[in-house]
């Protein structure tokens, strides 16, 4: 059964690891997908034909999600090549772990940047297009250290719990114009960075998991699925943990 049949999604950051996971599993439900990169032309060619045959269309932009002008201009090129706009998956992220003592301002302000002022970036430039429709899901990705915090971590733990009281105030925001706005939490997600961590480590976090195993792409791709769906339509201002039960 394919819950997204017709659906037009963006997804930030969607070549490689849990946005790649998540373009693909959209492209299985009959979405099609607008998807961001950074770098790498080749990565995301080769993403386009990949998705393209599941029977929907496929088109990447590079584009930097920390930069406002760069999201206004790509809300304004998706509209074009694919019409109305109907899910946006603000996923681009990275780290820059320190303890802080170590940390330099630069680093702090560049994972801000990234994480969270994307996610304000993309949902203003998303705001006009889906208000006019009076329909739309946006789906921002946090982790479970904006839950509960890391050491060494204290940039991306701002930024990924600052994306959760973005979050709920644009359900508060939006809602009476039907456009949902919700949070997904990934616990321990193996994806091709973690593969080249120390596999005792890796061992050792999967133990800790009540399911044991770390969690992939798809089980992220599958709860984005949901929220993008019908499914969902009287859900909004939530936060889905997906963690195999690393925090309950």
């Amino acid at each position: 059964m394919k819950l997204l049949e017709g659906k037009n999604a963006i997804i930030t950051g969607g070549s490689r690891g849990i946005g790649k996971g998540i373009a693909q599993v959209f492209a299985k439900h009959g979405a099609n997908v607008a998807f961001t990169y950074a770098s790498s032309v080749n990565a995301a060619n080769e993403l386009e034909k990949e998705l393209s045959d599941f029977g929907i269309k496929a088109k990447g932009y590079q584009s930097n999600a920390a930069d406002f002008k760069e999201c206004e201009a790509l809300i304004k090129n998706v509209s074009e090549d694919f019409g109305q706009i109907d899910i946006v998956i603000n996923n681009a992220g990275i780290t820059k772990d320190n303890l802080l003592m170590r940390m330099s301002e630069e680093d702090f302000d560049q994972v801000i940047e990234v994480n969270l002022k994307s996610v304000f970036n993309m949902t203003k430039a998303v705001q006009k297009t889906m208000l006019k429709q009076r329909s739309g899901s946006i789906i921002n990705m946090s982790s479970v250290v904006g839950i509960k915090g890391n050491a060494g971590q204290s940039n991306y733990a701002a930024s990924k719990a600052g994306i959760i009281g973005f979050s709920k105030s644009m359900a508060l925001e939006l809602g009476s114009r039907n456009i949902r706005t919700n949070v997904i939490a990934p616990g321990f997600i193996e994806t091709e960075m973690t593969e080249k961590l120390d596999e005792k480590t890796v061992d050792g976090w999967r133990e800790s998991i009540p399911l044991k195993r770390g969690g992939t792409p798809e089980d992220i791709a599958n709860a984005c699925v949901f929220l993008g769906s019908e499914l969902s339509s009287y859900i909004t201002g939530q936060v889905i943990q997906v963690n195999g039960g690393m925090l309950t």
